[in-house]
């Protein structure tokens, strides 16, 4: 186990939660002509954070360590912002495709330091983090245009 591959994936595995919960706060929040295609696209992505929070977790486990223990701990290393607020329709995909492109950079070094140790599932882990962050960026930067 490398404790540099297993912080940076406490540290995606704390920005997924953040963005999981504003994401899904967005999704309970979220108002306007459009309401019914954001709630939905909301949800879909919020749905598959959470299966990518397990995911780092699990990955944090198999490779020796524990998984954070309390809210603190899961938070703590996140590098994205909570929100603290309510914003438009507009401004949620804004800020949402924002932090799905900020992501991609919390995970390109965790990238790098398991291609440095070998560790191809991890690499394999961070590659499809990083798509799914890149689509779903794309897709919010695109209901942005018309919300």
């Amino acid at each position: 186990m490398s404790r540099a591959v297993t912080d940076g994936l406490r540290k995606a595995l704390a920005d997924t939660f953040v963005l999981y919960f504003k994401t899904h706060s967005f999704h309970w929040n979220v108002e306007g002509p459009q309401f019914r295609a954001l709630h939905e696209l909301f949800e879909e992505q919020y749905t598959e954070l959470w299966k990518a929070a397990d995911e780092i977790a699990e990955r944090i486990r198999a490779l020796g360590d524990y998984a954070p223990g309390n809210l603190d701990g899961l938070t703590g290393p996140a590098s994205l912002d909570e929100t603290g607020q309510t914003p438009d329709a507009g401004a949620m995909t804004g800020m949402l495709a924002s932090d799905n492109k900020a992501i991609v950079e919390t995970l390109r070094p965790v990238l790098h330091t398991a291609q440095d140790e070998d560790d191809d599932v991890t690499m394999d882990l961070m590659i499809k983090r990083m798509a799914a962050h890149e689509k779903a960026a794309w897709m919010l930067r695109s209901m942005g245009k018309g919300a």
